[in-house]
């Protein structure tokens, strides 16, 4: 066997084998044997049919499939052995393969093309610095916060007359036909012009109304009068509502009570340790948006200050041959840029994850999955008794385990290597922190 490879600039090359019989006539000779012992032809005891019958009937298709699996085994081990940069499949040379004579050639010739990233080196010291923001909630925010926790935490009170925002209960009559139904009626999604007309009514006042007037949208016409959302349409004609009853969300006070029912007893003894550790959780909520930020900086960052060139032509046949018809070369075109930019920064993130020995455990995948676990039934970690991290444990194992869901293990796998090498980026890169307020950085994350 000859294995050379010919480059044609830095992204392109052909990796050519050649093979004569001394390479695959063995294990050919060896097959065929194996195929005459098992034969059970008619007119032909078990074992005994003559090997040239064999031949005729096997030796081609041996000889291809033992030619493709030395093929095959060789362009990997190539590639692996001399770290080749090979971005897409080798794709071997069809009108080569098809000029082929299986039948009376011993000596064979194939050429592979090889797409090839160009040579690059990562350098943490010439990235200019990315910034990582600490973000404090502004006052406004804080009393939004506040005032949204006192309405969860409220109570719904039965008032004389109607306002804006009330859930008025009674029942609807009329139409065209006999129609009545008990519901309610949420102000929130009535029309303006529905509003007025029940703004300041009272209990046993009756409202009539256009039906298709009163709510913004078809669904809450639907919830309100019990129809199906494909059915509202066909209601017409005036209709009345009788108010039964009128509610309305009475904000808590802020006081003790409220206090412990959102952060748990004890934890703020004053209006002003409540607003601070409010704004504490605030704060930490913005965490992940910062990091989420942090990390598509740190990505534009590298893939600004590292240059790889890519076979393009070579890379959009792949893609086109790859996908089998699936996709034309107009969207392949549309979508290569994207394409690229993503091939990129996978081979940047793996340069970085193979210099610094990055390695991923299945015990780091395996706890990262009882994590998602754990926060899909709603427990913090370490908040589960023995035989609940036992279930954890089983549904989590389970989960990776999945034969129907192959790619489980996989995506739990990526997760965890994309936040180590991530973790070394954050290390090596030049990063300075930078507070700023919660309005500031939306404007950051949208720009």
């Amino acid at each position: 066997m000859n294995v050379t490879l010919e480059k044609n600039g830095p992204t392109n090359a052909a990796l050519k084998i050649a093979l004569d019989e001394t390479d695959y006539k063995p294990e050919v000779e060896k097959k065929l044997k194996d195929y005459a012992k098992k034969a059970n032809l008619k007119g032909f005891r078990p074992g005994k049919v003559p090997p040239a019958l064999i031949q005729k009937l096997y030796g081609k298709s041996v000889l291809v499939d033992e030619i493709n699996g030395i093929l095959s085994k060789t362009v990997n081990d190539y590639i692996r052995d001399n770290k080749l940069p090979v971005v897409g499949d080798p794709m071997p040379d069809r009108e080569q393969a098809d000029a082929l004579d299986w039948d009376n050639q011993r000596e064979f010739e194939f050429s592979y093309h090889l797409g090839l990233a160009s040579e690059f080196e990562v350098d943490f010291s010439a990235l200019p610095p990315v910034t990582t923001y600490e973000i404090q909630a502004t006052d406004n925010q804080l009393d939004e916060a506040i005032t949204d926790l006192q309405s969860r935490f409220g109570e719904q009170a039965h008032v004389d007359s109607v306002e804006a925002g009330d859930m008025i209960y009674g029942t609807f009559t009329g139409g065209e036909s006999d129609f009545t139904e008990k519901s309610a009626i949420p102000t929130k999604q009535l029309t303006e012009e529905a509003l007025a007309l029940f703004v300041g009514k009272a209990k046993d006042d009756v409202v009539s109304f256009d039906i298709q007037k009163l709510f913004n949208d078809a669904k809450s016409l639907a919830l309100a009068t019990g129809k199906k959302e494909e059915e509202v349409a066909e209601l017409s004609g005036e209709f009345s509502f009788s108010i039964e009853d009128i509610t309305r969300n009475q904000n808590a006070e802020l006081n003790q009570e409220l206090f412990d029912k959102v952060l748990g007893p004890e934890k703020a003894g004053s209006e002003a340790e409540f607003r601070q550790q409010v704004a504490a959780i605030i704060q930490d909520n913005y965490k992940r948006e910062s990091e989420l930020l942090l990390r598509d900086d740190l990505r534009r960052a590298l893939l600004d200050a590292i240059q790889i060139e890519l076979p393009d032509d070579f890379l959009k046949t792949w893609l086109l041959e790859s996908n089998e018809g699936k996709i034309s070369p107009e969207e392949i075109e549309q979508d290569y840029d994207k394409f690229a930019e993503d091939l990129r920064w996978t081979l940047i993130r793996n340069r970085i994850a193979e210099d610094a020995d990055v390695r991923v455990e299945y015990s780091e995948v395996l706890d990262r999955t009882k994590d998602m676990v754990r926060a899909q039934f709603g427990m913090a970690s370490g908040a589960a008794d023995d035989s609940m991290n036992d279930v954890i444990d089983r549904v989590a194992v389970g989960y990776l385990n999945d034969k129907q869901r192959k790619d489980n293990f996989t995506n739990m796998f990526n997760r965890v290597y994309t936040d180590k090498v991530m973790d070394v980026i954050r290390e090596k890169a030049p990063v300075v922190s930078q507070t700023i307020d919660a309005e500031a950085f939306k404007a950051k994350a949208q720009a």
